[in-house]
């Protein structure tokens, strides 16, 4: 029984240390974060909104009906084995590694430097511009798109490799444990601390970051922490499963985008469930509270609790902190409770565990057109500064420009959101192929993941078909 207790409760106090350490040593909180979380105003719908949602939850239903009786086990297995060597040769090889571990650490060293000396315009500060118009959203999205290069453009990575490491042994028992409570840490300062709007802030979270990193990589290894622990390394190594351009050996072959998904070894530890829930949750968080429905829980949090427990911008943190967590949870538990009902409806061996591992990665695809959603607008919009800062990180523009998307880009989110659930249903449906025998077996065996994925793509539509604001008691 303790065994089984103990992944999460190591989690949780993973979590709580890393918000620990993080309110330690940055001392501003709930100040205006609005690169990332504040919205415009978003247009009224035309139609009813239940018409809205109920549209998208039957598109995402008849999707899996049609994958399943129109589609063959052969079809199947050929569409996701199929692949095409795009780069036999690769002498540019070495010098492109060589180039992009230096690329890395410049951009870090640039980064911490210029977020406490740089200007404090969040548009012409490169930290910022760095981290949330291209590590945040840029990056990801070659990632899923192109492939993952962050192994060497992992500047901690580089820095590590250069000094004597592996002192001990990571803890098998851990497993990617700490990467989901890094991940879930990381997503939390950025709605609670103003790391996007002032680059002091920023500067601080970054060296705290490299810090615990560095310290983790060189007493573990950075083989072993960043493959379980390093919360960025697991993000896009997940992202990368994604991307139709994969590695294998020293080729570079084309494949169906997220082909690579329907593999056993995508997902192989609960942990790694976890992880990819939380890769869903966080987005879906992010857009909830930019809304006036969760504008109005936070604020209702926040007057429920006893005004003489604390003051209002605690009573704020732990309002955020308690949406955020709670959320999460329910996404997690919604998940887990498919895997035992699924068990219960084919009557199977697997046990409900290995069934979660088993449906996790086509989650992936999910929360790649939820990132693409969230993050396409401001990487659009930024991209010209990000590119002066890049090219000049020493003497950027005064008045950098940034672009206004047009209004068409607000149909792009639905669009994304539709694609990745859709993508996830076709993954799902071969996975389910690749694991039962009979076809009436894996199809009954897909049932309450196809209610879930409904969940969240009802969620998520009906987030984006909400009035946007600005996140109270963050400013």
């Amino acid at each position: 029984m303790t065994r089984n207790r103990s992944p999460p409760l190591r989690f949780v106090g993973q979590f709580i240390a890393w918000a620990l350490v993080i309110v330690m040593c940055v001392d501003t909180v709930t100040a205006a974060n609005g690169l990332t979380l504040s919205q415009e105003p978003r247009k009224t719908l035309t139609v009813p909104r239940w018409l809205y949602l109920a549209t998208g939850g039957a598109t995402i239903g008849a999707s899996a009906l049609l994958a399943s009786f129109v589609t063959d086990r052969a079809f199947v297995r050929h569409l996701h084995t199929w692949s095409w060597p795009a780069v036999q040769s690769a002498r540019w090889h070495q010098p492109a590694i060589w180039l992009g571990r230096g690329l890395g650490v410049a951009i870090l060293g640039f980064a911490l430097y210029l977020g406490t000396a740089g200007p404090e315009l969040p548009t012409a500060n490169f930290a910022i511009l760095i981290a949330f118009a291209g590590v945040r959203g840029a990056l990801p999205m070659l990632t899923y798109l192109l492939g993952n290069a962050w192994p060497v453009l992992n500047p901690w990575r580089t820095l590590a490799r250069a000094v004597p490491s592996g002192f001990r042994d990571y803890p098998a028992s851990l497993h990617r444990w700490p990467a989901v409570a890094g991940l879930l840490a990381l997503v939390w300062t950025e709605v609670v601390f103003p790391v996007s709007t002032v680059p002091s802030v920023l500067a601080n979270v970054i060296l705290l970051y490299s810090v615990l990193t560095l310290t983790g990589a060189v007493v573990f290894g950075p083989r072993s922490w960043f493959a379980n622990a390093d919360p960025l390394s697991v993000l896009f190594r997940f992202y990368g499963s994604m991307s139709p351009i994969q590695r294998e050996s020293d080729t570079l072959v084309l494949k169906l985008p997220g082909s690579d998904l329907r593999k056993s070894s995508a997902v192989t530890h609960a942990s790694d469930v976890a992880f990819v829930v939380a890769l869903v949750w966080e987005l879906t968080y992010s857009g909830f509270i930019t809304t006036e429905a969760g504008a109005g829980v936070i604020k209702g949090v926040v007057t429920a609790l006893p005004a003489g427990f604390a003051g209002e911008t605690v009573r704020a943190l732990l309002a955020y902190t308690l949406l955020f967590i709670g959320g999460y949870l329910v996404f997690l538990g919604g998940y887990r409770l498919a895997s035992h009902l699924s068990r219960r409806i084919v009557g199977t061996y697997i046990t409900p565990e290995s069934l979660a591992i088993q449906f996790a990665p086509p989650l992936v695809a999910i929360a790649a057109g939820y990132h693409l959603a969230h993050y396409v607008g401001l990487t659009v919009s930024l991209s010209p500064a990000m590119l002066s800062a890049l090219t000049s990180p020493l003497s950027p523009p005064a008045n950098p420009l940034v672009l206004s998307p047009p209004a068409w880009f607000d149909a792009l989110g639905i669009v994304f959101v539709l694609v990745g659930h859709l993508v996830s249903i076709w993954i799902a449906h071969a996975v389910a192929f690749r694991l039962f025998s009979s076809r009436t077996v894996a199809i009954r065996s897909q049932i309450p993941f196809v209610v879930v994925m409904i969940g969240y793509t009802v969620i998520s539509l009906w987030i984006l078909a909400l009035p946007g604001a600005v996140p109270p008691y963050l400013g």
